[in-house]
């Protein structure tokens, strides 16, 4: 089962689930009034973050890139991570730059500025980075535009987790004054190439209309 809700990560989930053709019991977490955060969820996983998946009696995985790994393994095709050992290798190489060079600095950014309000009860809290984050984000997003000229894919020749990963956080960081520049544009191209799958649309939750971001 599912532990879902609104936000960028478990949107990569469902968006992951979509890709893969496969469907899950769901049960919904009220992330904006921090269920995550309190017993009886965090009996479960105590990371109190969002996703996670319970396995068949009882254990929960709690971490959204574990939660893909064990699907994976069971579902193997299609392959978001990869097939050999060189392409799951590559993918993780990948997805590792996506996540600690980009997405980590994007959501934090918003934690300690945007979202200031929903977080500073939740966990430590920095303002005075929110700036230096932002800006951190928008050096290595010039840096993977020249990195991925020419590829379809974050991954060269492949659609992996490194693009549902990033998608689903630049997605979130354009309602939440963190867009694409447009003089990034081969990764502007890339955002609309990915947002035309079916699995863009499908993986957003109902929430995200009215609260004016995707998640």
């Amino acid at each position: 089962m599912i532990y879902d809700s609104f936000g960028p990560n478990p949107r990569a989930l469902r968006m992951f689930l979509h890709e893969k053709g496969l469907t899950l019991p769901k049960t919904d977490v009220d992330l904006m009034g921090a269920e995550n955060r309190r017993a009886p969820y965090t009996d479960k996983n105590p990371g109190g973050q969002l996703p996670a998946l319970e396995l068949d009696g009882g254990p929960v995985i709690g971490e959204t890139v574990a939660i893909f790994e064990y699907l994976e393994e069971k579902h193997p095709s299609p392959a978001l991570i990869g097939r050999t050992a060189e392409e799951r290798a590559e993918t993780r190489q990948w997805q590792r730059r996506v996540e600690l060079r980009i997405t980590e600095h994007l959501y934090n950014g918003f934690r300690f500025a945007e979202g200031l309000s929903l977080f500073q009860s939740r966990m430590r809290v920095l303002p005075e980075a929110a700036d230096g984050l932002k800006a951190t984000v928008r050096d290595n997003l010039g840096w993977l535009d020249g990195l991925v000229a020419g590829r379809s894919f974050i991954v060269p020749d492949r659609f992996t987790v490194a693009d549902v990963i990033l998608y689903c956080a630049l997605d979130f960081g354009r309602g939440v004054g963190q867009g694409l520049d447009a003089k990034a544009k081969n990764l502007v191209a890339w955002f609309e190439r990915v947002g035309a799958r079916p699995s863009a649309a499908a993986s957003l939750h109902p929430m995200s209309s009215s609260i004016g971001f995707a998640g």
